[in-house]
Order: C-alpha cells, then sequence, then structure tokens
C-alpha cells in the first residue's frame, strides 16, 4: 500500500477478524461496552486502541435567570422615578423667588442706610415741631417701602376717599398675612404709629429707624406691657397722633383671618376715635409667612373700608372683622 509505505509500515497480510456484539442498549447513565478499533501495523503487529464510549449523564441542570446589571439599574432608577416636569418647574420657581428675595434685601438694606442717615439729620427739628404725629420721619419710611416694594411686587389701593384727613386721628385695623405688610402700609402715607415686638428695635438701622418714627414697642406675653402700650396708645391718639393694630396679635399661618382681639377696639371706645378697617391681599403669597428669604412674583390689594365710630367696643371689633372678612371671602380668601 502507498499509504503504509509513506508512513514507515509494512503491508499487512492478514487480519483478525472482529465480530460485533449483539447486546441491548446499555442505559442512558451506564457506561457503553468497549469498542475495539485497529490505528496501524508495524513489524506484523497490530496497535490496539481499546475506547470506551460513555454518553453524557442526564443530570438535571438548572438554569439561573441572568439578569443584566444595567437592567437592574434601570429598574431601580425606573422604580425612584424621575422629576416630571412640574417638578423641575417647582424648584426653579423656588430658586428664583430666593434670588429675588436676596435682592429685595439688598435694597432694603442699601435704601435704608441712606435714607435712615437723613432721618438722623432732621430728627432734632421733628422731636421740636412734631413730636408725636413725626410726619417727617413717616414720609421718609414711606420713600423707603416704596423704593423696597416696586421693584418686586405691583399693588393697588382701593378705597382711598375712606381715609381720613391727614390731621384726624384715628385707629388703623388690619389682617395680617406676611411681613410684607408694614412695607405696603407705609406707602398709604398716614403717620400712625404701628406696635412692634421690642427684639426688633435691636436691629441694625430698621431698629433704630423705627425708634426714630416713635415705634411703640411690646413684650408679647406680658401682661404689664400689653397694658403699657395701650395706655401709650391712648396718650398718643388723644394728642392727635394715630395709631395701627394688627387685632389677631401675629402672622396668619394659613393664610385665613383670625380672631380679632380687643385692645384696639378699647382704644376708640375710650378716645372716641373712629376705627378704619383695612383689608390686605396678597401679601401673604408674595412672602408666606415663615418663608420671609422669599419673594414670589404677585401682586398685592388694599382695599379702605368706611371709618367706624361706637362707644362700644365689642361692637366694633364685630363690625371691623366682618368688613375684613366679606372681602377676604369676596376674593377666595378663607376665614376662620
Amino acid at each position: 500500500m502507498v499509504t503504509g509505505s509513506l508512513l514507515g509500515l509494512k503491508p499487512c497480510t492478514s487480519l483478525p477478524s472482529i465480530t460485533p456484539l449483539n447486546r441491548p442498549p446499555a442505559p442512558r447513565n451506564a457506561l457503553s461496552s468497549p469498542v475495539t478499533a485497529v490505528s496501524g501495523c508495524r513489524n506484523n503487529q497490530f496497535n490496539w486502541n481499546l475506547r470506551f464510549h460513555c454518553p453524557k449523564p442526564a443530570i438535571p441542570i438548572r438554569k439561573q435567570t441572568t439578569v443584566r446589571r444595567d437592567t437592574v439599574v434601570r429598574s431601580e432608577i425606573a422604580a425612584a422615578g424621575f422629576p416630571d416636569d412640574a417638578a423641575s418647574s417647582l424648584s426653579e420657581f423656588q430658586l428664583v423667588s430666593r434670588i429675588r428675595g436676596i435682592c429685595f434685601y439688598f435694597v432694603t438694606a442699601v435704601s435704608a442706610i441712606f435714607l435712615f442717615a437723613v432721618m438722623v439729620v432732621v430728627h432734632p427739628c421733628v422731636v421740636l415741631f412734631d413730636r408725636h404725629r413725626r410726619r417727617a420721619h413717616h414720609l421718609i419710611a414711606k420713600i423707603w417701602a416704596t423704593m423696597t416694594i416696586v421693584p418686586f411686587y405691583k399693588f393697588e389701593f382701593e378705597g382711598m376717599d375712606n381715609l381720613p384727613p391727614q390731621d384726624t386721628p384715628a385707629v388703623y385695623v388690619s389682617n395680617h398675612q406676611s411681613f410684607l405688610d408694614i412695607y405696603t402700609l407705609l406707602t398709604l402715607g398716614r403717620s400712625f404709629k404701628f406696635i412692634s415686638k421690642r427684639s426688633i428695635f435691636l436691629f441694625p438701622i430698621i431698629g433704630w429707624a423705627m425708634f426714630l418714627m416713635g415705634v411703640i414697642p411690646l413684650r408679647r406675653m406680658d401682661s404689664r406691657s400689653q397694658l403699657d402700650c395701650l395706655k401709650r396708645c391712648m396718650e398718643l391718639v388723644k394728642k392727635g397722633a394715630s395709631v395701627f393694630f394688627f387685632p389677631e396679635g401675629t402672622r396668619s399661618k394659613d393664610g385665613k383671618l383670625g380672631a380679632f382681639k380687643k385692645g384696639a377696639f378699647s382704644v376708640a371706645s375710650k378716645t372716641g376715635v373712629p376705627v378704619v378697617p383695612i383689608t390686605l391681599m396678597g401679601t401673604g403669597k408674595v412672602m408666606p409667612a415663615g418663608e420671609e428669604c422669599m419673594i414670589n412674583s404677585g401682586s398685592v390689594k388694599v382695599v379702605i373700608h368706611k371709618p367706624l365710630d361706637g362707644k362700644d367696643a365689642d361692637k366694633l371689633c364685630n363690625e371691623a372683622r366682618d368688613s375684613i372678612a366679606q372681602t377676604l371671602l369676596l376674593h377666595g380668601y378663607g376665614v376662620h
């Protein structure tokens, strides 16, 4: 054979006969019978190879469900949820409001420094010639308040013809929604004395200006201080000055009108001066109570109601509150 000579094998003259065995098929997991195969022949000797055929065992294998890592991450992010357009726009709105708040306090501080200097210069003349009303100081305060709020929100007045004349003393009362209430009311141009917490007088510039204007200090939760405050108000009214009260006592937390205290109406009934109810709307939305670092966009409306006269403090209190409450309800505000 040519192939055998090439491989260095001599041709074989005879081959042993191999008889296949007739056996039944082995089980699937058992070893099969040996199979003999001849690989070649050299020097009249056969090379025998004994091979076994072993089928693969039929062992059940559980296939584990493989989850791609990026799929898990995506599912977790989907479960957490992305902020929708409303949430993102809300955060942008808050950011803009905070920036407006920073600008608001910057403007009010810068303008207060220069106007306070003017107030100090004219103060000796004010004490000599207008000790109780201090109209020059209130004019400066009106300019300061107008310069501060005009760049940030619009405001309008309704019922200006209901205001008493400048020289007529009166007791002004209003609902209290925001820190901006005093800024807005100062633009009315009336020389009324506010009642403020004593701690605010310690603020630089602003507190000092309040002292020069003759604002009445009050210690909250101190009955003696409250009594002294009412006595001081009656003295000022009898000498021709006007006073301003927030009968609720503090700013409304939810924007709704609260119960009125009778102190302001006792002053009016005992001194015989009219009560002028005023409704403020919108200041609580521009600067909500508890969020004094933010200035939202919006507008403010001030409604001056007709003056009320009478000698009954309870009746004056109810009539003033009813006037303010009806206006608030008419414009969609709540009342307790």
